[in-house]
C-alpha cells in the first residue's frame, strides 16, 4: 500500500476528493490517500510540498507557478478546475471605503506572501492602474485572520474567493466592493518531483479516481442541497457556483497555457520573468 498525502483548501471545489476517499476508491487501487486541509490556503500548501508534508497539492495556478519559479521542486499534472476563480473585495461592515477605487492606498490583508489574496491583490491593482509598488500588506494567515484584521482596524480589504466569504456578506461580518476574476483556470493539480520520479503509475491512478469524479460531479442527486448544508451556504448560492465551475476533464495541461498564463503574471509584475513553461509541467 502506498502513502500519498494530498492537501487543498477546506471549500467546495473539493467535495470530489471527499467523495471518492469516501467510497475508498484510492484504497481498492492499493493507495493510502490521506487529505489535509488548508485553511491557510496555497502559500501555505506551497510550504508544505517544499517541506515534503504533502505529496500532492490542489493548489491556485499563479500560486504554485511563482513557488516553482522560486526553486519549489514539484510540477503541475493537470488543471483540476478550469474555470476561472472569483475573488470577492472584501471590506469590513463598518469600513469608510464605499468603492473599489478607494482602496488604492489602503492596506490589503493576505493569507501571506506568495498566497492567491497576495498575487490577486497585485492582479487587482494592476487592472485598476495603481502603482503596484505603494501596495501595503498585512499577513493574517487565513479566512479567519482576514475577518479579525478588518473588524480590528488593522488592515483595509481582503480578498477571498466569492462564494466561500459570501455567508460573511450576508451576516454583515464583510460588505463586498466588487469581484476580481482570475484571468486563467484557477486550481491545478501539484506533485512533488520525488513522488513523481518514484511513484508515476499511482499518480496517474489518483488523477483516473479524482477526474472520473469530477466528469460527472454536478450531475449527482441533490449535490447542491449537500454542498449547501456542508458549506453553509444559500441554495441559490451553491446553484449559481456550480453553473459557473467546470472541472478538469483529464486533458493534460499544454505548454502553450502554461506559457500564456507565464506572459499575464509577468505583465501583472506577479513573477520578474517566466522560465521554459517544461520546467512547469510534466504529462504522464
Amino acid at each position: 500500500m502506498l502513502n500519498l498525502k494530498v492537501g487543498g483548501v477546506p471549500e467546495h471545489f473539493n467535495y470530489p476528493w471527499y467523495i471518492t476517499l469516501k467510497n475508498k476508491e484510492y484504497t481498492q487501487n492499493g493507495i493510502n490517500l490521506r487529505w489535509q486541509d488548508f485553511p491557510g490556503g496555497t502559500g501555505a500548501m506551497c510550504k508544505s510540498l517544499r517541506e515534503g508534508e504533502i505529496d500532492i497539492a490542489i493548489v491556485l495556478t499563479e500560486g504554485i507557478i511563482k513557488d516553482i519559479i522560486d526553486g519549489n521542486p514539484a510540477k503541475i499534472i493537470q488543471t483540476f478546475v478550469k474555470s476561472p476563480l472569483i475573488w470577492g473585495i472584501h471590506v469590513g461592515t463598518k469600513s469608510k471605503f464605499k468603492t473599489i477605487d478607494d482602496l488604492e492606498n489602503a492596506t490589503v490583508a493576505i493569507s501571506r506572501y506568495g498566497s492567491g489574496s497576495h498575487l490577486m491583490a497585485i492582479v487587482n491593482a494592476y487592472n485598476n492602474g495603481w502603482d503596484i509598488d505603494k501596495l501595503k500588506f498585512k499577513v493574517v494567515k487565513n479566512l479567519q485572520g482576514g475577518i479579525d484584521a478588518l473588524t480590528n482596524g488593522d488592515a483595509d480589504y481582503f480578498m477571498w474567493e466569492h462564494f466561500t466569504t459570501k455567508p460573511l456578506v450576508d451576516n454583515g461580518t464583510f460588505r463586498r466592493l466588487g469581484d476580481c476574476p482570475t484571468p486563467w483556470p484557477c486550481f491545478v493539480v501539484a506533485i512533488r518531483d520525488e513522488v513523481l520520479e518514484k511513484n508515476p503509475e499511482e499518480i496517474k491512478t489518483v488523477l483516473n479516481i479524482i477526474n472520473n469524479c469530477t466528469k460527472d460531479f454536478k450531475k449527482i442527486v441533490d449535490i447542491d442541497k449537500t454542498l449547501s448544508v456542508r458549506y453553509e451556504q444559500q441554495l441559490e448560492d451553491i446553484q449559481e457556483w456550480l453553473s459557473i465551475t467546470e472541472w478538469n476533464d483529464g486533458k493534460p495541461i499544454t505548454k502553450n497555457l502554461l506559457t500564456r498564463i507565464q506572459n499575464k503574471m509577468v505583465g501583472f509584475n506577479v513573477i520578474s520573468e517566466k522560465i521554459n513553461s517544461d520546467r512547469l509541467i510534466k504529462n504522464l
